[in-house]
């Protein structure tokens, strides 16, 4: 693929004495205004390496590079080399590799051969998909779609919260006040309005607590009307989960949560044991971390039940068996760093090798209206409650604009889901949210509808063009007719796609690729308010066209690896 940069980065190494392409390619940077050119080396940093001043550095690398057909001018400014590409060279093989790539626009081979395991999203059983389950889950989607485009064999993983002493709590609170009428009738919500109901019992009534703890003991020994309720519980909520993850288009590999180790975790613990690692303390056993800095890791309470640390440990062993992964990623909440810092050591003092391809990734906390999301005192928002009414909005701004499109209500889920993801995914990852409606809702200005919206501009710029006898797939055109401002513009955004999806795979971090179309978005509107496309002559027309048909292999391409559809008419 053409890539100026890159160009200009072998153009330079041949005059720098001691630096690659590479390195100069990460010196390389766009200046703030496109006046001072399409590419700048900023030469303080070399001033150092060649002794001279930056200013002579400049001045002597412009008179030494030689004529280029990638190049228009060079300006030696204060320090800096500003690179004014050769416009219509430029625009003709960025245009032409996106028309020729397609979907494949943007996507690499730099995975091949190696597989990622992501964890993500990891609902608890019986409790509600709350809003605070969305950003691992719309983070995680994102990941896993950003490495598989670039050549990755992706595995995702769900591993549901589908153990712990919350299950003895519910059991307790079904036997108490429950009925099978009640849970049928109202699933999730009257599972999550039993178990608020154990914890304001239990405020009063300290015995409940034991009840549970005997309930819980009872289901790890196998009792049947205990495994019977706990499967029941677990079914009612993986249906009621599939709903939300249909709406939110987001699917796994496998969803093997916390029970599934319950029979891994012996192995784990006795080789803890071979190893000399385990210490008891107080009645539990411990791997004592003083040495790193860190708190000790729990393996084992007490009363000889494991943690969460126990099954991770475990979790991750069978990971690496089954799927022989080069990197494992969990995308988990921030206040779980020391937790993975903690067994991530212990897979290293095990002998692991492979340790050090495990990967937090961490996201910062969601609040509503300032206080943190809790299911026991019921301080939720319902994830489906919040998309569907996002769907709901974005019917009624459809029936307004255009009552009579086909597929409304597909379309509507499509762009409401799309504006919760997209709000979700804008801000950097590890930022905290304060969840508001009104935000959420807002579907002017930097959100996932706009960008949908400028999609489906593309798509019926096409279409009219198709309708007059023009085959966008077959256009022949003449890049030397892009000559205005906003066309150029738009042919630099478009080529800095697949620079943004190698730094998000980089980063970890979606955010990048959200406000990378937020870019695109403005950038084709400019040129769209600015400039006719479909005019009567027929060579401007053509390649107008190429550009809009560039605009929509990208904005569809972008969407995607954030998860969101692109829809062809709104």
């Amino acid at each position: 693929m053409y890539n100026a940069k890159m160009e200009i980065s072998k153009i330079l190494a041949p005059l720098i004495p001691g630096l690659e392409p590479n390195q100069i390619y990460d010196m390389l940077e766009v200046p703030p205004n496109p006046e001072m050119g399409d590419l700048a080396l900023p030469c303080f940093k070399l001033s150092r390496i060649l002794r001279k001043s930056p200013v002579q550095i400049a001045e002597e690398l412009a008179a030494g590079i030689p004529a280029d057909e990638n190049i228009d001018r060079i300006e030696s400014v204060s320090g800096y080399l500003n690179f004014f590409l050769n416009q219509n060279h430029y625009i003709r093989q960025v245009l032409c590799h996106i028309m020729e790539s397609g979907q494949a626009y943007g996507s690499s081979d730099i995975g091949k051969g190696k597989t990622i395991v992501i964890d993500y999203s990891y609902p608890n059983i019986a409790k509600p998909f709350h809003v605070g389950h969305l950003r691992s889950t719309s983070i995680g989607n994102s990941l896993y779609r950003l490495y598989k485009f670039s050549g990755y064999n992706c595995v995702g993983i769900n591993h549901l919260g589908d153990w712990g002493t919350q299950f003895g709590k519910l059991i307790t609170a079904y036997k108490h006040w429950g009925s099978k009428e009640a849970v049928q009738k109202n699933l999730i919500k009257e599972l999550v309005s039993l178990y608020v109901k154990f914890h304001k019992e239990a405020e009063k009534d300290d015995s409940l607590n034991d009840e549970a703890r005997e309930w819980f003991l009872r289901l790890e020994q196998g009792d049947e009307e205990a495994l019977e309720l706990w499967q029941w519980f677990k079914d009612i909520s993986l249906e009621e989960y599939q709903q939300v993850y249909d709406l939110l288009d987001v699917s796994f590999d496998s969803y093997h949560g916390e029970a599934f180790y319950n029979d891994k975790m012996e192995p784990v613990i006795q080789k803890l044991k071979d190893k000399n690692l385990l210490k008891e303390s107080e009645g539990a056993m411990i791997v004592d971390l003083s040495d790193e800095d860190m708190p000790p890791c729990l393996i084992l309470k007490a009363d000889g039940s494991t943690l969460y640390a126990t099954r991770d440990i475990a979790a991750a062993i069978y990971r690496k068996k089954t799927y022989d992964f080069d990197k494992c990623i969990y995308v988990t909440g921030v206040s779980q760093n020391l937790h993975f810092k903690q067994w991530f050591k212990v897979i290293e003092k095990m002998g692991y090798e492979w340790h050090k391809d495990l990967y937090h990734v961490p996201f910062g906390t969601v609040s509503i209206g300032g206080e943190r999301l809790a299911t026991r005192t019921g301080n939720v928002v319902l994830l489906e409650d919040l998309l569907n009414k996002a769907i709901e909005k974005t019917l009624e701004i459809i029936d307004a604009k255009n009552p009579h499109l086909e597929n409304k209500h597909e379309i509507a889920k499509q762009m409401g889901g799309g504006a919760v993801i997209f709000s979700d995914l804008f801000s950097n990852r590890i930022k905290d949210v304060s969840f508001s409606w009104d935000e959420i809702l807002n579907f002017d200005g930097e959100t996932g509808p706009y960008v949908q919206y400028t999609h489906a501009r593309t798509c019926s710029l096409l279409k009219k063009a198709e309708e007059s006898g023009v085959n966008a797939e077959e256009l022949e055109f003449d890049s030397s007719l892009l000559n205005s401002k906003e066309e150029y513009q738009l042919v630099k955004s478009l080529a800095e796609f697949p620079e943004k999806v190698s730094q998000a795979v980089e980063e970890l971090e979606p955010s990048i690729i959200t406000r990378y179309l937020v870019n695109l978005a403005q950038a084709f509107n400019r040129f769209y308010h600015n400039h006719s496309i479909l005019l009567e002559d027929k060579e401007l027309k053509h390649a107008r066209l190429t550009l809009v048909k560039a605009a929509k292999v990208t904005l569809y391409n972008g969407l995607r690896l954030i998860g969101l559809h692109a829809p062809e008419r709104v």
